[in-house]
């Protein structure tokens, strides 16, 4: 999901899709979820790094409230270091600002 510049809250969108997310996570108890938070590459890398972490906390927060348990859930902030599109422009600026949820089989089993 996209954020705008500088900010850490969820559109409308981006609860719809999490939404759907923690319905899944919620039905596949054997998985767990590591939330990667992004910004774009203006802004020095500490600033990046904490913009980053608060994104992947605002996703992490969500899908708990949505039922999702905590200890599935992990962040980790990329802050500008891993851009989808490498840029200078705002519309492509706009396609680093993200969070990214990534799952994997814990082998737990449901």
């Amino acid at each position: 999901m996209l954020f705008a510049a500088n900010q850490t809250t969820l559109s409308g969108d981006a609860r719809a899709v999490l939404a759907r997310q923690a319905e899944w996570l919620n039905k596949h108890g054997n998985f767990s979820a590591v939330v990667q938070g992004h910004a774009e590459e203006t802004g020095t890398r500490e600033y990046n790094l904490a913009l980053g972490a608060r994104r992947a906390s605002a996703v992490q927060e969500y899908l708990v409230a949505q039922g999702v348990s905590s200890d599935r859930i992990r962040t980790l902030s990329f802050g500008k270091e891993r851009p989808a599109e490498i840029c200078s422009n705002e519309s492509c600026y706009a396609q680093n600002r993200r969070a990214v949820t990534v799952v994997s089989d814990t082998g737990a089993g449901t």
